[in-house]
């Protein structure tokens, strides 16, 4: 094994105390939390670079964390308060300083000062380098057992027979697919490992690592994505259906979840209509909490009242003559006019503004489910905290002795805002540290032996 080369050689027969399985932000944290209290470390990923999915976090700046980590913005609140314990933003403060990434704050949520993913990822490459830290790329594990004779995991992990350089023509996708590809082509071989401790970090396509190690899943799905709805909206003079029309439109505003008539959630923010729905930071919230049949409520004018917006239409319309004599048109300087119609026939068809008001406050959509699941940024499910101990993030030494997970590995998700990252950070971090502990009160009463 090598350390940070790009051409690390994994060879049979090796051994380590701790395998981080997952290369991505919560097994980096992992691997650098567990490589500081002294243990000795390998990280085996999957992809054929390290780090990768960091790259893409708040559209290539890396919203790596938030001003406040409300433990309500977790799916597992509790869970969440546990693990990541009562001061989370400073101890994250603790560990990008440790790392030397400079953070700076935007409207609440934490960037590096570069506003460069990759510099993040760079950053913390270095500290794992500098940790000599092992790492294995392009490579998976296809089995494990744990023998209590020894007290340790026996991993076979499949390599490639070749490596590959990454290509230096085309664009950074186009080098980081034609590389894929490379190693889809290139035959494989499997080495034999051994490793006291293992951490699941995996990121959220797990299932495959838990069956390996006869650990439970939850199915996953993604979340944090668009939402599909349907606009209940008929007129037959519409030449398309009104989603359709307003496909591109971005209106700042407020969405409010109802089920069974009854409020459960709501957030302002930007909101972009599409074909199939609504996107938009608002939207992405919403799909953690949706379920099919309950009603989004799209406020287009969140600050102000019902009774202030009617007021002020009523104005406008001493100062601009009447809606029914202008018609749409009536509401340019305002809001889009075809937006406005759609308002309108919903709020009845009428040229009344007190109708079309009450509409425009709670512009009603059906929930259907989520849409352009590709673009989802977690995904929901995974191994369930049922088998799991906080805050070490131990797995039951029934179903995997000297085990761990963290990330998005485990049935944990939150909202956008960096929420999900400062989660794998914190998770990797203790999940790192009580392996390291583990590991080094095994050694201790090997040795007392």
């Amino acid at each position: 094994m090598t350390t940070w080369d790009p051409s690390p050689t994994l060879c049979d027969g090796d051994a380590c105390d701790v395998v981080v399985i997952g290369g991505g932000a919560s097994g980096l944290a992992a691997a650098i939390a567990c490589a500081r209290l002294d243990a000795s470390v390998l990280i085996i990923e999957r992809d054929v670079e390290l780090g990768l999915p960091i790259l893409a976090t708040g559209n290539g700046r890396c919203n790596i964390s938030n001003m406040l980590l409300d433990p309500t913005r977790y799916r597992h609140p509790e869970i969440a308060r546990a693990v990541m314990g009562h001061h989370p933003e400073a101890e994250l403060d603790t560990f990008f300083s440790s790392c030397g990434i400079w953070v700076t704050e935007e409207d609440g949520r934490l960037y590096p000062y570069s506003k460069r993913a990759e510099s993040v990822r760079s950053a913390l490459f270095n500290a794992a380098g500098s940790l000599e830290i092992y790492n294995e790329t392009a490579a998976h594990v296809e089995d494990a057992s744990f023998h209590e004779a020894d007290s340790c995991w026996h991993l076979t992990v499949s390599v490639p027979q070749t490596r590959h350089r990454r290509p230096r023509k085309g664009s950074a996708h186009a080098q980081l697919r034609a590389w894929r590809r490379a190693y889809d082509a290139t035959p494989r071989t499997l080495v034999h490992i051994q490793a006291r401790a293992v951490i699941i970090a995996c990121g959220g396509s797990s299932a495959d690592t838990a069956t390996v190690f006869g650990m439970p899943h939850l199915e996953e799905h993604p979340v944090l994505c668009p939402i599909a709805c349907t606009l209940d909206v008929e007129d037959p003079k519409l030449n398309e259906p009104p989603l359709d029309m307003l496909d591109g439109l971005r209106v700042e505003g407020a969405l409010t979840l109802q089920r069974h008539g009854t409020a459960c959630w709501h957030e302002e923010g930007e909101v972009l209509f599409r074909p199939y729905g609504l996107s938009g930071i608002a939207a992405f919230n919403l799909s953690r909490r949706a379920r099919p049949g309950d009603i989004i409520a799209l406020d287009l004018f969140p600050h102000l009242s019902e009774d202030e917006l009617i007021d002020r239409l009523t104005t406008r319309e001493q100062i601009c003559g009447s809606l029914f004599h202008q018609g749409d048109r009536w509401f340019d300087g305002l809001l889009d006019q075809t937006l406005a119609r759609v308002v309108r026939i919903q709020s009845g068809g009428g040229y009344d503004v007190t109708p079309w008001a009450r509409t425009a406050k709670a512009l009603a959509f059906t929930y259907m489910g989520t849409a352009d699941e590709r673009a989802a940024q977690v995904r929901r499910g995974g191994i369930p905290f049922d088998v799991v101990s906080t805050p070490s993030l131990r797995i039951d030494a029934a179903c995997a002795p000297n085990a761990f997970a963290c990330g998005e590995a485990l049935d944990m998700d939150a909202d956008c805002g960096g929420f999900n990252l400062a989660w794998a950070w914190l998770s990797g971090a203790r999940a790192g540290e009580a392996a390291a502990h583990l590991v080094r009160r095994e050694q201790e009463a090997s040795c007392s032996r």
